[in-house]
């Protein structure tokens, strides 16, 4: 219309530049209105040749194009002024309308003109406001194509590029769009501007950030112009003769920059840079010439190249890679698994026959890893991660820097992430994972392919990226595993031992010990076998062997301690010499080495007394104390010393005499200093640990012996000096405490070789004994008569009570020493008794102004002095009651506590104490309450309660503890789970007894969070009811009576097992693989057993369960109790409604349940049987789970078998009605295949096989072919019975039956019907289980749940029955498996599963992978726009939406689109071609709505000149496209003249496409599937437009 209206305006004038001067105006502002009519009449000028021929006319008219250009375009566009009342929309319409018209004038004028307007506009564009500069980039867009002159070219071009790297401003983004999406592409369109643009996109300045994503938008645009054209367009226009100029493939840059983007976060790089890869190689396979781009990679192949002659193949190499890297967009392992295949093909092409070196550049094959590893799928990322490993064993591919960099980078990144180390789902528990396995191969591999020269830069890399990032305990683990398994090669330095030093810190984070020691194991492999030892000292071995911890991983004795001693005495030569001192021939250089850091470690600087009171650091004694022993082992094994130790030893000698000599002197010279002595005492208690590590054996152990013998001769001055300095007021700082604990442990120590070595001279110590109990109880009595507190006597007696707690320990652990005897420790009880408790040091008033000048701020405060002063009190208190307890459970107990007042002002103190004590000092305390509680829970029950309760919360907030909160929670079960305890409670049914239930509970539920809680708990309980301490036969009842008072904690025992999260089984898995190591690695040696495995819960209540008599009326009470609760326990979770699928928590606990009642059957008499038998076979009739039926079933054949007297009640099941059959009879005849096994105490056998037999044959006939399939094989072995006893009875039976069996061997020929009979005959249950032979604790809790195909985690072996010894195992029960038919099954040898005729290969044809479109290769000559009128016919659109679909080419999507339209009165749908609109498919769903709706046929290569035309007609332009900066679809506002533009079904909007687009807007999703159908999606915009317009409507009314 509008065109008509111009053409006829312009035929009507005869002065075509008066009409264009009348319609700019003069009087006001240039308005749309005006500017849209201006360049809507300047284009039809230009079209129809207006001018009719008369030169004059053409020039009048080019002045006024001049004048509206320059007086009254660009005024209006530069001046940047808003008039009052516009809106947002309307001032971007007018910008639209008058750059329309400022291009109209360009073209009219030319270059003067088009230079005059960029002049100015420069100006602008270097303006803080985002308005601004977006006004001025869209002049200069204008006028771009007219530019000629070079120096203004230049500053254009220069500009553009300012805006497109950034500034650094807030609108720096925005500016970079504006100049990227528009001005950049505008200039590369203009020949003479392009090679400006080219140098600028590929040679950023230095200083320039890298901004990929905006490069590749101005390079997706100008791609027309930076390839080569199609030899039959290249004479079509500019671009053309462009596209001659330059020759993007050519430039290693520009690949650089597409291999970057293929790799980029963002969605939409990524798919420019595909876009522009496709370009390249379509162009190249058309012009089928030479190309080769510009190497830079050494001897690499180039980037990219091109010949004839292999055409064929490098198309089909570039189709492979295109459609790989667009694949692996879905990021759906189901669609992608078929295309990796296609990966293999390309090593295929990529490296040569000889497999010597790269055809093809190895950094291509980078970028689809590094696609794969940042998938947002973890599966996906590790089938790339395992793809990549595998490689280089099929392929034994060449090596590549780039490989290196690859692998230290994004492979390592990948690494990192945990769940890429689970096991496969067939994968044995406790074997290696396939990544685990992986790994070390590769890197073994890879490593060994490395040129010599590059081994020991790529190592040190490697290591250092181990220790740059934080990393959970499995990556790891694994990693140092791969370390470790490298070939022996001497490539590690100093560096890269520091560099493993720092992967070792990293270790230490993780709270998973196991896999910690394990870690540290490999790590101390990987540098034995690594380190090259010319080139690191002595000095840098130690350095790291001091990181590894003892208790977790070098532990000696160990075969890593002993590895590590082989390699030091093999190299010990060798090891590079720092000081460059001559070594003796007979000496070891590690001898000298060790022997001088003795000497060195024991010399002290003259006294300093700020730095004299400060204790040395204890990490120097940890380093000397190994590097002793380390040497004596090297020396040991050099000189081969005899087991019993008679060699002098004359070298280890030498390294002791030093500190034997300042140990000697401690006792005589008082002026030795305080560091001396503490670091003598350091080395000594260090050495005495080392020495009784959980490995060493001291009796078989001559170093361990000799050392001891050693520091016995000078236990004599030690003690004299500890008792000097212990009690004669020497200890007076703050700092001086924790010399106190110094001395304290090297007297616990001492006394430990004592009692080892029975040492002789006993009296000296009851002497020093008794000495310091005189001392410091003579020190806590005496009476303060001064009233200021001096901080040195309570300092001292801080000390005092600190030795007392110690003699206590000692005295209590050591029994061998008959210290008990002593007179002072009888004064020590006195004291002790009378003393009031909780007993607090005053702080002394001159502290707060000294602590400054006297007290470093790494000191302790005071009240952590109190705290451990009070500790002290309930540490003496304990040993004085539980040694009172000892000599007689009443008298001497009474004597203490007389009566019941003095129990409860005791518990009293212990609550009080419990709260103010740290968490960590409230132990000793338990153990007290533990002795008072029992003798109060009858007198004072809410105390009790009260203790009770506070004393979980003490445990509950140390749960996240881990040192301090086992010891706790220990002391914690024995007072509160005390069987005396537990009696008076469940005695009086009273609040305690609910109180220590409500406990049970909670100790329950914290297990799901804390693994190893219930254990203890569980452990204790069945320890001390059914092996009490007294031998007295009332007091065995007594404590086993709580077994059935607290029978629910031996219930829930048996169904305990939480579903783990996938990352905590993850963890359970990879400690299973390293204690499948057994001693190979030294972390299962050292580390301390603690049978906190989930599995224990379990084990303990089972072996419990077996342990119990059923001829004790006690027990079988028990057991008749036990059994029926759970039979109530599971009739209410199968009422639950619960979800009640495979493995869920609800399936696996009624697996749990009736693996306990199989158990118990040989225990349960007839009585209890007859009164629980009928809830057995109901519980046949619900719906289980194939695990839990089998169980059901075994226990029915067993109860049978022994019991025959219920068969009536059997049989009695075949009768319930048919809705209960559907899920149940199955069962029943399941049991009836075993009927020989019932049969066998069965006197009468006639009249049972003939009742079976009347029983199955019904059922064979039944319409439900699985229940058909049961009863036909119960029949097949009942009839096999019948026969071998020939009887008559059957005779009238013998043509149904045969005649059945008959039918079901030759059933349906070779369908699916004949084989479901096959596999059923071959189902374990019935061809190889034996309920008899069978039944053992093996097949009930691992052989039975393995076929039954269950969880992996509700296996349990048998090893782990045998692991666990807190309980012993039964003598009676069965636990081992006698026949080995079962156990060599696997549960693929009887799935049912019906998987048809043929199985399915894995990876699927590469025809079968979905292409994707390639929109440039439909191009076709260009057309003009056919407009259709139909709609103008029928009367205006409703609205101002145009939907442009020429990008979908399903004619389903399309007929759908297109009814959608209609319906919500869209103003047009712009398709891709009319003959969509024949299709059958387009016309079933459009249903006539293309006869009532303006369609447009726009071919998809004339898209981008029609979006700029609607783009000048004032239309925004809306993409409906997922990128990095959509708007939400809920919270877009949609200008009322809209263009909808919609990408492919596949490949979406194309990246030349979407730098023309104003905004993109995404759907909001909250589901796994990428994408909504197109047609879905545009339905959804389509009517989110129409909603807001009729919500403005409404408002405008």
């Amino acid at each position: 219309m509008e065109q008509l209206l111009a053409d006829a305006l312009l035929s009507q004038c005869s002065d075509s530049s008066a009409l264009l001067r009348t319609v700019c105006g003069e009087d006001r502002p240039l308005s749309v209105q005006q500017a849209e009519t201006l360049r809507f009449l300047l284009e039809r000028l230009a079209a129809t040749g207006g001018w009719r021929g008369q030169r004059s006319e053409k020039d009048a008219a080019q002045r006024v194009a001049w004048e509206a250009a320059l007086g009254r375009c660009l005024p209006v566009l530069l001046g940047g002024s808003t008039l009052a009342g516009e809106s947002p929309e309307e001032r971007l319409r007018l910008v639209r309308a008058a750059c329309g018209a400022l291009r109209c004038c360009a073209s009219l004028c030319g270059p003067p003109l088009a230079e005059r307007v960029a002049r100015e506009s420069l100006e602008g564009s270097e303006g803080p406001e985002r308005l601004q500069v977006e006004t001025a980039v869209a002049v200069l867009t204008a006028v771009a194509s007219w530019l000629e002159e070079p120096a203004l070219l230049r500053r254009t071009v220069g500009t553009a590029l300012r805006l497109l790297w950034g500034d650094g401003e807030d609108n720096e983004e925005e500016k970079a769009l504006l100049a990227a999406g528009r001005l950049l592409p505008a200039l590369g369109r203009n020949s003479a501007a392009l090679g400006h643009v080219w140098e600028g996109l590929m040679l950023p300045p230095n200083d320039a950030p890298q901004r990929v994503s905006r490069t590749l938008l101005v390079l997706s645009a100008l791609s027309d112009a930076v390839f080569p054209a199609d030899p039959r367009q290249q004479n079509e226009g500019s671009s053309g003769e462009a596209a001659q100029l330059l020759d993007a493939r050519l430039c290693s840059s520009f690949w650089k920059v597409v291999q970057k983007g293929l790799t980029e976060s963002d969605a939409l790089c990524r798919k420019r840079a595909r876009y522009l890869l496709k370009r390249a190689v379509d162009v190249s396979e058309k012009l089928r010439v030479e190309c080769r781009c510009n190497s830079d990679t050494g001897n690499e192949p180039c980037l990219f190249w091109w010949c004839a002659e292999k055409n064929d193949e490098l198309a089909q190499f570039w189709e492979n890679y295109i459609l790989i890297m667009e694949t692996l967009e879905g990021n759906q392992i189901h669609v992608i698994k078929p295309v990796l295949p296609k990966l293999d093909s390309l090593y295929e092409h990529a490296v040569s026959g000889q497999k010597d070196c790269w055809v093809f550049h190895p950094s291509w094959h980078v970028c689809i890893y590094k696609r794969m590893f940042e998938s947002e799928n973890k599966t996906l990322t590790k089938e790339g991660v395992i793809h990549f490993l595998d490689i280089w064993q099929i392929k034994h591919l060449p090596t590549s820097p780039g490989f290196s960099e690859f692998i230290i980078g994004p492979l390592m990144d990948a690494l990192s992430e945990s769940s890429l180390y689970s096991r496969l789902s067939g994968q044995i528990m406790g074997t290696c994972p396939p990544l685990g396995m992986k790994l070390q191969t590769f890197l073994a591999t890879y490593f060994t392919s490395l040129p010599e020269k590059e081994k020991s830069s790529f190592l040190l890399k490697f290591i250092q990226k181990m220790s740059s990032r934080h990393w959970c305990a499995v990556p790891i683990l694994f990693l140092s595993m791969a370390l470790a398994h490298i070939p022996a090669c001497r490539v590690l330095d100093t560096e890269g031992l520091l560099a493993l030093r720092d992967v070792l810190q990293c270790t230490m984070i993780t709270h998973q010990i196991l896999l910690r020691g394990a870690a540290q194991c490999y790590l101390l492999k990987a540098a034995i076998f690594l380190t090259d030892v010319e080139k690191v000292s002595f000095s840098d071995i130690s350095n790291f062997i001091i990181c590894l911890r003892p208790e977790e991983s070098l532990g000696r004795g160990t075969v890593l301690w002993t590895m590590l001693c082989n390699w030091l005495n093999v190299n010990d030569k060798h090891f590079q010499n720092p000081l460059n001192c001559n070594v003796p021939q007979d000496k070891a250089a590690l001898s000298v080495y060790v022997q001088s850091l003795v000497e060195d470690y024991l010399k002290t600087p003259i006294a300093n007394t700020a730095e004299d009171c400060l204790m040395p650091d204890w990490f120097e004694a940890k380093l000397v104390a190994t590097m002793v022993l380390l040497a004596a082992d090297v020396e040991e094994i050099k000189h081969e010393y005899n087991v019993n130790g008679t060699t002098e030893r004359s070298e280890l000698k030498a390294l002791l005499n030093p500190l034997l000599d300042v140990l000697l002197k401690l006792g005589t010279n008082p002026y030795i200093s305080s560091l001396k002595a503490d670091k003598s005492l350091q080395l000594l208690l260090k050495l005495l640990q080392t020495c009784s590590v959980k490995c060493s054996c001291p009796q078989l152990d001559g170093i361990i012996t000799f050392i001891q013998n050693s520091f016995m001769t000078t236990t004599e001055s030690i003690l004299g000096f500890l008792l000097r300095r212990l009690t004669a007021n020497e200890l007076t700082t703050i700092s001086d405490l924790q010399r106190c604990n110094l001395y304290l442990e090297v007297l616990s120590e001492l006394m430990n070789i004592c009692t080892v070595i029975d040492w002789k001279k006993g009296p000296s110590i009851c002497n020093f004994i008794s000495s310091l109990i005189n001392a410091s109880l003579c020190n806590l009595q005496e009476i303060n008569s001064e009233k200021e507190v001096k901080l040195g006597e309570q300092i001292q007696k801080a000390v005092s009570m600190a030795s007392l707690s110690v003699i206590c320990e000692i005295i209590h652990r050591k029994p061998d020493l008959q210290l008990e005897s002593l007179p002072a420790i009888d004064s020590l009880k006195t004291t002790i008794s009378c003393a009031r408790l909780n007993h607090v040091l005053k702080k002394p008033c001159s502290m707060e102004e000294n602590r400054y000048l006297e007290e470093p701020t790494s000191h302790h405060g005071w009240g952590k002095i109190v705290a451990r002063y009070i500790h002290d009190q309930w540490v003496c208190l304990h040993y004085i009651l539980n040694s009172y307890q000892k000599l007689s459970k009443d008298n001497a107990l009474e004597h203490f506590l007389p009566d019941v007042q003095m129990c409860t002002r005791t518990l009293q103190s212990a609550l009080e104490a419990i709260t103010i004590l740290p968490s960590d000092y409230v132990l000793s305390v338990f153990h007290s309450m533990k002795i008072v509680l029992s003798k109060l829970l009858d007198s004072s029950e809410s105390l009790c309660i009260e203790a009770f309760d506070l004393a979980w919360k003490i445990i509950f907030t140390l749960s996240n503890t881990q040192l301090i909160f086992w010891p706790n929670l220990k002391a914690f079960v024995q007072f509160v789970f005390d069987p005396e305890i537990l009696a008076v409670a469940a005695k009086n049914k009273s609040q305690a007894y609910t109180k220590i239930k409500e406990i049970i509970f909670q100790m329950i539920e914290m297990s799901s969070t804390r693994t190893g809680v219930f254990n203890m708990l569980l452990s204790y309980c069945c320890q001390s009811w059914l092996f009490p301490t007294s031998d007295d036969t009332s007091a065995a009842e007594k404590a086993f009576s709580n077994a059935g008072n607290y029978s629910e904690l031996v219930i829930e025992a048996c169904l305990f097992g939480t579903v783990f999260r996938r990352d905590q089984r993850l963890v359970q898995e990879v400690c299973s693989f390293i204690e499948n190591l057994g001693d190979e690695c030294a972390a299962n040696v050292v580390t301390e057993s603690t049978n906190r495995d989930d599995h224990y819960v379990r084990v303990c209540a089972i072996k419990f369960l077996c342990l119990l008599d059923e001829e004790n009326s006690l027990h079988r009470k028990f057991i008749e109790d036990f059994v029926m609760k759970l039979l109530d326990k599971g009739e209410l979770i199968s009422k639950s409604k619960n979800g009640y699928y495979v493995n869920s928590l609800q399936h696996r606990i009624k697996n749990r349940l009736w693996q306990t009642l199989l158990v118990l059957f040989p225990k349960l008499h007839e009585d209890i049987l007859t009164r629980t038998v009928d809830r057995i076979l109901q519980a046949g009739h619900s719906n289980n789970q194939a695990s839990v039926k089998y169980l059901i079933e075994w226990n029915l054949i067993l109860i049978l078998h022994k019991f025959p007297q219920f068969l009536q009640k059997f049989w009695a099941c075949f009768k319930y009605g048919e809705e209960q059959h559907k899920t149940s009879i199955c069962t029943f005849l399941a049991v009836m295949s075993h009927f020989d096994i019932i049969l066998q105490n069965i006197s009468e056998k006639t009249p049972a096989l003939k009742k079976a037999l009347v029983v199955v044959l019904q059922w064979c006939f039944h319409h439900n072919f699985s229940v058909r399939l049961y009863a036909l094989i119960a029949l097949k072995k009942i009839w096999r019975m019948c026969k071998a006893l020939c009887v008559e009875d059957f005779e009238t039976l013998i043509p149904v039956i045969e005649c059945s069996l008959n039918q079901a061997e030759n059933m349906h020929g070779t369908g699916n019907a004949k084989k479901n009979w096959q596999r059923i005959q071959k189902h374990f249950f019935f061809e190889n289980f034996h309920p008899l032979k069978d039944y053992c604790v093996e097949t009930i809790f691992c052989t039975l749940p393995r076929l039954s195909e269950i969880a992996e985690e509700e296996w349990i072996s048998l090893s782990k029955f045998t692991a666990f010894t807190d309980v012993p195992l039964s003598s009676t029960f069965p636990w081992y498996h006698s026949r080995t038919s079962l156990l060599d099954l696997k549960p693929s040898d009887w799935s049912q599963q019906n998987m048809g005729s043929a199985e399915p290969s894995n990876q699927r044809q590469w025809t079968d992978v979905q292409k994707k479109i390639i929109p440039w290769k439909d191009s076709t000559p260009d057309l003009e726009l056919v407009f259709q009128d139909r709609a103008t016919k029928l009367g205006k659109a409703n609205n101002k939406l145009i939907v442009v679909a020429s990008l979908i080419d399903k004619p389903t999507n399309l007929g759908g689109l297109c009814r959608t339209c209609e319906i919500f009165g869209v103003a047009a749908l712009i398709v891709g071609s009319f003959h969509y609109i024949n299709d059958k498919q387009f016309q079933y769903l459009s249903v006539s709505a293309e006869q009532w709706l303006s369609l447009i046929e726009v071919k998809p290569f004339q898209l981008a000149d029609y979006l700029d035309q609607k783009k000048m007609e004032g239309y925004t332009i809306i993409g409906v496209e997922q990128t990095a900066k959509s708007c939400d679809l809920t919270e877009y506002c949609f200008p009322e003249k809209s263009l909808l533009l919609l990408g492919n079904e596949h490949e979406g909007i194309p990246a030349n496409l979407i730098q023309q687009l104003d905004t993109c807007v995404e759907i909001p999703q909250q589901g796994v599937i990428r994408s909504l159908n197109v047609h879905v999606s545009g339905a959804l915009l389509i009517w989110e437009y129409v909603r807001q317009q009729i919500i403005k409507e409404k408002q405008r009314r």
